[in-house]
């Protein structure tokens, strides 16, 4: 298409035609699914994805790329940073919950994860591209380095499975880290707490990761006049998503 990536928008294009069939069919789009592209970029992605389900909305940023993809029928154009838009509203004009899909750009890609969160309600399920150390992020489970406030954060909201290796040479230009797909289906009946609590908690706890529990999280619970057991003899790596959930619960949200 003659465009040049910009490093602004962190733009990396997937050129690997073996890779992206293996995507397109991980996603499995279906025709009248309410899908919906961040960054379709050149179109690696959306144009299988576009002879598959016939009809979907791209997020697209640069303006040069928007204007390409307002002139293709099927394609419904949303020229917005990502994170000013209602996803809500597009599940409501649906009326049905989205399939979000994306090679997301890595610079900003936990705050599209959190952007996201807030309307897990609204969405069927999310296979996005991102570099593998963000992936292993957002699985891991507990005892280990990659364990942390993204794991728990995205664990407790959905069922999070790591689903393809992509490397460096499969697109242009090629990034400077691996990368790899990772497939996010929200929780049918998640734990009802305070998400602004869990967030709360949970970066106090891992503020100090290397020290036990009781020199941060410990003080944060003593200054929420918590009165209930809770084990601060470990590291904030050590405790499962279920026991910082139930913490949340107990605690209770923040008074008004």
């Amino acid at each position: 298409m003659g465009h040049i990536a910009r490093k602004r928008f962190g733009q990396h294009f997937l050129v690997d035609t073996g890779l992206i069939d293996a995507i397109v069919r991980l996603i499995d789009p279906r025709p009248g699914e309410p899908l919906v592209e961040i960054g379709p970029g050149l179109g690696a992605m959306t144009q299988p994805l576009l002879e598959r389900c016939g009809a979907l909305t791209v997020v697209e940023l640069d303006r040069d790329l928007a204007a390409r993809w307002r002139a293709r029928q099927g394609v419904t154009v949303i020229e917005s940073d990502v994170l000013k838009v209602d996803f809500a509203a597009l599940a409501d004009a649906a009326a049905q919950p989205l399939r979000v899909v994306g090679n997301l750009p890595y610079n900003i890609s936990t705050p599209i994860l959190f952007h996201l969160l807030a309307v897990a309600d609204r969405v069927r399920d999310q296979n996005f591209m991102l570099q593998k150390e963000v992936v292993e992020r957002m699985a891991a489970g507990p005892g280990g380095k990659d364990y942390g406030r993204l794991s728990v954060m995205l664990q407790w909201r959905y069922a999070i499975e790591a689903t393809l290796d992509v490397p460096p040479e499969a697109f242009d230009p090629p990034p400077r880290v691996d990368s790899a797909m990772v497939r996010m289906r929200p929780l049918a009946q998640p734990p009802a707490l305070d998400p602004a609590r869990l967030g709360e908690l949970v970066t106090v706890a891992f503020s100090q990761r290397r020290k036990l529990l009781r020199h941060s999280l410990g003080r944060w619970l003593t200054e929420q006049q918590f009165g209930g057991a809770f084990d601060l003899q470990r590291r904030a790596e050590e405790v499962p998503v279920a026991e910082y959930v139930a913490l949340a619960q107990a605690v209770g949200p923040r008074a008004a």
